[in-house]
């Protein structure tokens, strides 16, 4: 029986005289393999992304909002509704066990001025406990000190992209800004966190203390509303827990009866993480699905081209049979062919799918992950393709007469 090496010097032969033929069988293969590693490395970096990005919001985190959900009936975003108070967030912290910390915010979108610079940004009202709950570190500088946010003090705290806008100051510590033409002391600037999960920058923020954003800003129908009550739970497997014991605290406090629509709503940050995380994995099996269409595409040039190859090769092959060639002997010749047609395109594929994941990295800043254990896989799908397609040629060049395959002109 004739020797993987003798066959595989055969099909290298056979590519040398036919060049062009080989190039072009294998092309389906490579544009079919560099799809696949570059949909499944975009998929992954879309999970990692969404993951981080989460984890800069908080996990266990539960957001308290005014209104009726879309489940519950007629919706009411935030700020339609006034039911959350300063105490209802007080009461979330004395007597909900799961919850580990409350931060009340009160606020909207503010122009803000510093010399011949001016932005429109958010600027939120919090408590001293939004920082810690958000585990923002302050890059320079402090938070806001008790005695500030009981004086309505008009000091803030900056994000990283508003001071970009603003000063360009990588000290800004004392700089005086204006809120709505109000003169306000930036006493810190925090770390960048970048954009969320739903896309929203989060660095494009000023934090003033909560009394501050009442009396000092935006004013309000009573004094205590908030627009929303951030809440952390104890831990991961305690978010459902704690957002029944908030809801049921707040059903009690605001005197909702059986039956009776809810004025406030209650989500749980996990269960959008859940489905950012299902909608990337349904788009990742969508377009890994396109791409692998790509390399069963390349599958069949290849057997094309191997037909093309018997048909062509007919009489050599009757003249092998002839001095003593048996057809295994034939359908391994034109197997290894096919395998190494394959392989050449799964290698080349392999090179062009690690380059373009890199350069989709390099322009966008997406991170794109590609492992080696995926590389293995996809390969050896690539060499399964070049057996599959390769079985057919190989078997027909096998059941070829000598006498007749010598006769054939």
């Amino acid at each position: 029986m004739i020797s993987p090496i003798d066959a595989l010097q055969i099909a290298l032969e056979s590519f040398r005289t036919n060049v062009m033929r080989s190039l072009l069988a294998v092309l389906g293969v490579v544009i079919g393999v560099a799809s696949v590693i570059v949909m499944v490395a975009v998929g992954k970096g879309a999970r990692v992304q969404i993951g981080e990005q989460v984890a800069s919001v908080g996990s266990s985190h539960i957001i308290v909002v005014p209104g009726a959900s879309q489940k519950e009936g007629v919706h009411m975003g935030s700020g339609t509704v006034h039911s959350l108070t300063v105490a209802d967030a007080e009461a979330i912290g004395k007597e909900c066990p799961s919850v580990k910390l409350v931060a009340p915010i009160f606020g909207q979108t503010a122009q803000v001025v510093s010399g011949n610079k001016n932005w429109k940004t958010r600027v939120s009202g919090v408590s001293g406990s939004y920082f810690n709950l958000r585990e923002w570190k302050i890059r320079h500088g402090r938070t806001f000190s008790i005695s500030e946010e009981k004086n309505a003090a008009k000091v803030c705290v900056i994000g990283s992209r508003v001071l970009e806008e603003l000063t360009g100051d990588s000290h800004p510590i004392g700089r005086v800004v204006r809120i709505q033409n109000v003169p306000f002391r930036i006493i810190g600037d925090l770390e960048p966190k970048g954009q969320s999960y739903s896309g929203e920058n989060q660095d494009d923020v000023i934090f003033v203390p909560l009394k501050t954003a009442y009396l000092r800003l935006f004013g309000t129908p009573f004094l205590g509303e908030v627009r929303i009550i951030l809440v952390q739970a104890q831990g991961m497997s305690m978010v459902a827990q704690a957002v029944k014991e908030v809801e049921d605290l707040l059903l009690r406090r605001h005197k909702m009866g059986p039956g009776k629509d809810k004025d406030f709503t209650v989500r749980s940050l996990t269960a959008s993480q859940q489905a950012a995380q299902r909608s990337v994995e349904i788009m990742s099996i969508f377009l890994g699905a396109i791409a692998a269409i790509s390399l069963v595409v390349g599958g069949i040039g290849i057997m094309n081209i191997m037909l093309v190859s018997v048909f062509e090769r007919t009489r050599e092959i009757g003249i092998r049979m002839a001095v003593g060639g048996r057809p295994i002997d034939i359908a391994i010749q034109f197997l290894m062919e096919a395998v190494s047609l394959s392989v050449a395109g799964g290698i080349l594929g392999m090179i062009l799918g690690i380059a373009a994941a890199s350069l989709l990295t390099y322009s966008s800043g997406w991170p794109v992950i590609v492992t080696l254990l995926d590389l293995l896989g996809i390969f050896a799908v690539s060499a399964s393709v070049g057996i599959v397609s390769g079985f057919f040629p190989a078997l027909k060049a096998s059941r070829l007469h000598p006498v007749d395959a010598l006769r054939f002109e």
